[in-house]
């Protein structure tokens, strides 16, 4: 063989392992996420579920447990798919020539952001369907009880649902664009259906985010202020503790003497109170052991951290808006090569990247906790060990299009300069300059409506409840009773 042969198999043999080591560092980071979201499931199903008479019952729950844990799983890699680029980019730049990360590259983090792209789509349209048919199906009628009879009619039914989705986008891209071209690429199942259907339940998520994010950043203050303890010039504890005692033995005297009361007694009811009292009271014991420091110091530090990264994220939005007017750079896009590790995603280096990144798991968690704080998704809130299975299935649906948009929320905010790789960036509205720029604008004023009024009607209660005017008496005026008297006579 020629000089040329041996080095062509020699690239050859070097593509090769590093395919394969790219799908061996893939498989292990989705192992890792896969057992956390096992663990975390575990924590909420309900164990009656699991361990019914009916081994039937009990089988199909397992295997809709198990497609549930993989769907978390690909909303886990989701929400840390940008979070890892940026800093994979920031330590390429530092150490480019050490051998030991040889291994972080482009191509490990093109596949990764392929990868999460795929998953959510086999999760968002085929396993949670299925997993949701599947816990409710009973098989068909006539047919031999079983799994296998479940499965069949399970199959059956989301074959109807691809077919009516079929349908609805197809319209939907009629309505959009009716040209012949566009229609006829919908035939392409992989290449064009599947990246409209996913950019359409994108749109939907990131539309999710902007409601559910400002809504989360407010509730942040007063989830902080249940959690820490309070300053004594701002929290009574001692008088808590007192009124906490009274009610907990005025109840206990009540189920000691039912026959006193006038009124049927709801004793249940009665036993729950006092027992959620004794709770209340066991925490307040804690809470006044604390020492000084975690008082004093805790309490003020953690709330200037949150309006630091509140503020932080109105003003880079607002610097967003302004660079959209200016530049058309700034707009959105998608990137099909990875090159990474050549340039800073920051204007400031390394400590730029690093606010970035703290800022997309901050306003991560902020519009979780804003999504279960509003009216309309207050029943869908997972209870400890008596979450249902149909529950369950409806919460992993809801985090995985929550933090599928994530990149796609945070790259339009202008939370990051990285461009959006793979099959993220072929989302057609991200190129409209309107939608990105109205969505910007509506994000910075939602933001700093939520907080102002929060944060404002936060600090009037808490100077109300440290002076102690909330326990001043109203006063009545007895000018209209006078008034009536006047009438009578």
């Amino acid at each position: 063989m020629e000089a040329a042969d041996y080095e062509l198999l020699s690239v050859r043999e070097q593509l090769f392992h590093e395919k394969v080591r790219e799908c061996i560092i893939s498989t292990l980071l989705f192992a890792t996420l896969y057992i956390l979201c096992h663990i975390a499931l575990t924590r909420f199903k309900k164990p009656a579920e699991f361990t019914t008479a009916d081994d039937e019952d009990a089988t199909v729950n397992k295997i809709a447990l198990e497609l549930c844990t993989f769907t978390l799983a690909v909303a886990l890699g989701a929400v840390l798919l940008l979070p890892f680029s940026i800093i994979s980019n920031e330590v390429l730049l530092s150490l480019s020539r050490n051998y030991y990360i040889q291994w972080l590259n482009g191509s490990l983090i093109h596949g990764l952001w392929n990868l999460v792209f795929l998953f959510s789509n086999l999760s968002l349209i085929f396993l949670m369907p299925f997993a949701y048919f599947f816990t409710e199906s009973e098989g068909f009628a006539g047919s031999r009880k079983g799994v296998l009879a479940r499965v069949y009619e399970t199959v059956v039914m989301l074959m109807f649902l691809t077919l009516l989705v079929l349908g609805m986008v197809w319209v939907a891209s009629a309505i959009v664009d009716n040209s012949k071209a566009s229609m006829e690429s919908l035939y392409d199942f992989w290449e064009y259906y599947l990246p409209y259907l996913y950019s359409c339940i994108s749109f939907l998520g990131v539309l999710l985010l902007l409601v559910c994010t400002p809504l989360g950043l407010a509730r942040m203050f007063s989830v902080t202020g249940k959690l820490l303890v309070k300053p004594r010039l701002l929290e009574d504890l001692e008088e808590q503790l007192h009124c906490s005692a009274f009610e907990e033995a005025a109840l206990t005297r009540r189920i000691c003497n039912p026959t006193s009361c006038w009124l049927p007694l709801d004793m249940e009811l009665l036993h729950r109170r006092v027992l959620a009292l004794q709770t209340q009271r066991v925490l307040l014991e804690k809470r006044r052991k604390a020492s000084a420091w975690q008082r004093n110091l805790g309490y003020p530090l953690a709330m200037l951290c949150l309006l630091v990264l509140t503020g932080l994220s109105v003003l880079t939005v607002a610097i967003h808006i302004l660079e959209l007017l200016i530049d058309e750079a700034a707009m959105p896009r998608g990137m099909q090569g990875a090159s990474l590790g050549q340039v800073s995603f920051s204007k400031l280096g390394s400590f730029g990247a690093v606010v970035q990144v703290v800022l997309i798991f901050y306003l991560m968690v902020s519009s979780v906790m804003g999504f279960y704080s509003s009216p309309l998704f207050w029943g869908l809130r997972p209870r400890w060990h008596d979450t249902a299975m149909t529950q369950i299935i409806g919460n992993c649906v809801c985090l995985l299009v929550l933090s599928s948009a994530l990149p796609v929320f945070s790259r339009t905010l202008g939370l990051t300069r990285l461009d959006l790789l793979g099959d993220f960036g072929r989302f057609n509205w991200l190129g409209n300059f309107y939608i990105v720029f109205l969505y910007n604008a509506a994000f910075a004023g939602l933001t700093t409506l939520c907080l102002v009024k929060t944060f404002t009607a936060a600090v009037r209660a808490e100077l109300i409840r440290a002076f102690g005017l909330d326990r001043l008496p109203l006063p009545v005026s007895s000018f209209p009773r006078a008034s009536r008297k006047t009438q009578h006579q």
